[in-house]
């Protein structure tokens, strides 16, 4: 409910406010009649796929949660659509069947962060971006999970009414007009890697104790006493990353949970997680959740005085 509801509330705000009072929405189905929403209620004012012919812009709010292949006669209205100039917009889960029809062969797309890689099987001529929280070439838009739909219908606000209506709609409804970083910033971290060779599995514990310290790969290597050449290849036969991207990945790691559970200034985290220098850091950061560290902790603080 709460991804039909987004557009509705976005673009009937719009209405609503009299920013722009030729916006109307309405909710269609395959065959115009109710639909019992994942959560049990059922909407009843529905229109069949004929409204579809007058869009301006075709919204896929979401799809199965067994992420099922389209049938052929919503992937037909998807492409005819489009040809015709429609805008089409995959919100969440609504990539899939956006992504069936062909029309994001070549370009990026993103949708809710658990789901990137089932889509890249799913379309192999689609780049997936696992971190956005929204992706708009012009005549096509994907957003990421949930949340996500509000972020990508104010965009579109913002692109044909400007960006005073859209912070006219986002104080309306109380949000943000525009959100800093990508859904990086909401995916779980994984539990530490428990691997087979206790000799790598030492190092990689040792390191985790040691981030502040500059674990370069050869000093590693010397301490599972091994050639660097072959602790490299070892390392990522068995966690499928190189030694290196290992290391910043769990100093990044340690540098968010720090972030969100301490006061402790960006300089300290810094160099606590092993960074040379504040401006390393940010840029690392940065890099990594599309946000910098500041950011974040307003985002993410727990309980932090």
């Amino acid at each position: 409910m709460f991804h039909v509801a987004s557009p509705l509330a976005v673009f009937g705000e719009v209405a609503r406010l009299g920013i722009a009072s030729d916006w109307q929405t309405q909710v269609w189905s395959h065959d115009g009649l109710p639909v019992r929403t994942a959560e049990g209620p059922i909407l009843s004012d529905v229109a069949g796929p004929e409204v579809v012919e007058q869009a301006d812009l075709l919204v896929l709010p979401s799809w199965h949660a067994d992420l099922r292949t389209p049938e052929e006669p919503l992937v037909g209205l998807i492409q005819s659509a489009h040809i015709r100039g429609t805008e089409i917009a995959g919100l969440c889960l609504g990539a899939f069947p956006v992504a069936a029809a062909g029309i994001l062969d070549g370009r990026s797309a993103v949708t809710h962060w658990r789901c990137a890689d089932q889509l890249q099987v799913a379309a192999p001529r689609v780049d997936v971006d696992p971190d956005a929280l929204y992706l708009d070439h012009g005549d096509v838009m994907t957003s990421a999970g949930t949340a996500s739909a509000l972020d990508a219908c104010l965009h579109l606000v913002r692109k044909h009414l400007g960006a005073d209506a859209a912070t006219k709609v986002a104080r309306q409804l109380v949000i943000a007009p525009h959100r800093d970083g990508g859904q990086a910033q909401y995916i779980e971290r994984p539990l530490p890697v428990d691997v087979s060779d206790d000799a790598i599995q030492g190092v990689m514990n040792w390191a985790l104790a040691n981030l502040d310290q500059p674990l370069a790969v050869a000093d590693l290597a010397a301490r599972a006493r091994m050639s660097t050449r072959n602790f490299t290849r070892k390392f990522r036969e068995l966690t499928g990353a190189t030694p290196a991207q290992w290391v910043t990945e769990k100093r990044l790691d340690e540098s968010r949970r720090l972030l969100e559970t301490t006061s402790w200034t960006v300089e300290r985290v810094a160099r606590t997680c092993g960074y040379g220098s504040p401006v390393t850091f940010r840029q690392s950061f940065l890099a990594a959740y599309g946000t910098p560290p500041s950011a974040y902790r307003k985002h993410f603080t727990n309980g932090v005085d």
